[in-house]
């Protein structure tokens, strides 16, 4: 049994990140990344679903170590994919990876002092490795078995049904009808991105969730790019970010009612008062829940030309032709 000081589970953005910080900061340490898929990227390698995208801005997502250089600041995921991918190159990662190692199990050995870790490989046989420490860098959520609610009257939809998790590449939805049930974050990427090729979009919600529109590009890094060392622009930058982004959350914490109202009014004057009341007035207070961030106010966009809407309601059941 092989045995490193360091065992990361996962090669996507934290468990590259992990391994880029033990290159520089540990080099005489050993370390291997039990990677279950065969690529680095981890979600941003898996996802295929129309618009892919982050919902945070990449000079805050992104590693402290590695400048986020591209003029958008909320990146498409082939994007992210490619950075994360960069980085493993550029800190000599990859060979440190072994891919198609799904970990089944991690155990304490107190005898040895150590981690033990059994993994399932492709070929259908498993293998063991020790170490002293374990990072768990393998996200929060199955690759293989996500979430999938059931709902009634399911088995007589005559339509295609899609997990997003499981996007087809070469579906061809233009100038179909679609239902996207959810507003989460990926119903949120997934809505306008179908609406921009020719799809009719309605997005069915339970409940309201918060909306907030941000531009796509973030100027003021744009702007320091061109006059400052990258590093220094992009220092700068995750500092500005992180900073207003702990302001506003310790607004909603002071001031619920009075964030919430303006949360509202920049949703208003995208939608109009109607449309905001019935459908983006969520029941609790901003950051009760996760907020979702739409990029240039793509989905205001598509309701407002028509092509999406938004019904709000619990689903009695669906029929041949969709829902009720």
């Amino acid at each position: 049994m092989d045995h490193v000081n360091v065992i990361i589970v996962g090669a996507g953005l934290s468990g590259v990140g992990a391994a880029a910080h033990l290159v520089e900061q540990c080099p005489e340490k050993t370390f291997t990344l039990l990677e279950g898929r065969a690529a680095v990227g981890g979600t941003w390698d898996l996802f295929r679903y129309p618009g892919i995208r982050s919902d945070s801005d990449m000079h805050t997502l992104g590693y402290s170590f590695k400048p986020w250089t591209q003029a958008k600041s909320i990146a498409d995921g082939p994007s992210i994919r490619d950075y994360v991918n960069e980085t493993a190159d550029e800190f000599d990662i990859r060979r440190h990876i072994r891919f198609d190692h799904k970990v089944q199990t991690a155990s304490w050995d107190s005898t040895q002092s150590h981690w033990v870790l059994t993994s399932n490989l492709s070929d259908g046989s498993t293998t063991k490795i020790s170490g002293d420490f374990l990072f768990m860098c393998g996200g929060y959520y199955s690759y293989d078995d996500p979430h999938r609610p059931e709902f009634p009257g399911e088995s007589r939809y005559q339509g295609q049904v899609l997990h997003p998790q499981f996007w087809p590449e070469d579906l061809d939805y233009e100038g179909k009808k679609v239902i996207v049930i959810g507003s989460g974050a990926t119903a949120m990427t997934i809505v306008p991105s179908m609406t921009q090729k020719g799809a009719q979009v309605t997005m069915v919600q339970r409940s309201p969730t918060y909306v907030v529109s941000r531009p796509a590009e973030d100027k003021i890094a744009n702007t320091l790019r061109k006059w400052l060392p990258e590093k220094w622009a992009y220092a700068i930058t995750r500092l500005k970010n992180t900073t207003l982004s702990g302001y506003f959350y310790r607004q909603t914490r002071s001031q619920p009612a009075k964030t919430k109202a303006q949360l509202l009014g920049m949703a208003t004057a995208n939608l109009g008062e109607e449309m905001v009341k019935a459908h983006f007035t969520p029941s609790y207070n901003p950051w009760d829940q996760r907020m979702c961030l739409i990029p240039d106010g793509d989905l205001y966009q598509s309701i407002n030309e028509g092509s999406a809407q938004v019904v709000t309601g619990d689903i009695e059941t669906w029929t041949e032709q969709g829902l009720v």
